[in-house]
């Protein structure tokens, strides 16, 4: 498996991700200008994944000029082809601007910007402690999407306390229904706010980010 990384004007978490999968993981990676189209080297086993920071500077709207960048054009057919494609923060913005994730991430409740580790759970019962750090991570969308993506199982995680519950207090952003990421029915594409490649190192004394990278991007590694 391989791992594409794009790298936006901007990107200030490109190379946080690229060495927690080099290094931590010790996957096969490769950087991705934003001007460049070709994803020949990528096949539907491998991985694309757009990493946080301010891609053209969130003029206009956080994600909303990257999107028609030549890469995400090509991000975009690999995407509805099958292949794996996973954003993080800032990456997440743009999948929902693509609208190959419904939705939208508005400005945070409290009108601040939030930097600090938070729980997120997928079901209550597993717990991870990762880091968030964004001004407009308040995840959005009318209550018939957010009725299908609950349905469907789309929603991958929830922000939570130490303990699973789903609180207000827990929410760093008032995200609707607490949502701090998703994924597209046909379980390929992911986004989420907080940064799970911020937590995959043991010198920084938390490696939950690792099992989560291993278990959206690398469940068929797992089970080999």
């Amino acid at each position: 498996m391989k791992f594409g990384v794009v790298v936006f004007p901007g990107s200030n978490c490109d190379q946080d991700m690229y060495d927690a999968l080099k290094n931590d993981l010790e996957q096969d990676v490769t950087m991705l200008w934003h001007k460049d189209k070709d994803l020949s080297q990528f096949n539907t086993e491998d991985c694309i994944i757009l990493p946080g920071g301010f891609s053209y500077g969130d003029y206009l709207r956080c994600g909303a000029i990257a999107r028609f960048s030549p890469m995400m054009q090509s991000v975009i057919g690999f995407a509805n082809a099958g292949g794996k494609v996973f954003g993080v923060c800032n990456g997440f913005q743009i999948l929902c601007e693509s609208h190959l994730l419904p939705g939208a991430l508005l400005r945070n409740g409290n009108q601040k910007f939030v930097c600090k580790n938070v729980f997120i759970t997928p079901d209550s019962q597993k717990v991870y402690k990762i880091p968030v750090a964004h001004g407009e991570g308040r995840y959005y969308a009318d209550e018939k999407t957010l009725d299908k993506l609950e349905a469907n199982g789309q929603v991958i995680f929830y922000y939570c306390d130490e303990k699973g519950n789903k609180t207000t207090a827990a929410n760093p952003n008032a995200a609707i229904r607490n949502i701090a990421g998703i994924c597209n029915p046909g379980r390929n594409v992911f986004g989420m706010m907080p940064h799970p490649e911020r937590a995959c190192s043991t010198v920084l004394g938390n490696t939950d980010g690792r099992e989560i990278i291993q278990t959206l991007l690398m469940a068929e590694q797992l089970v080999s």
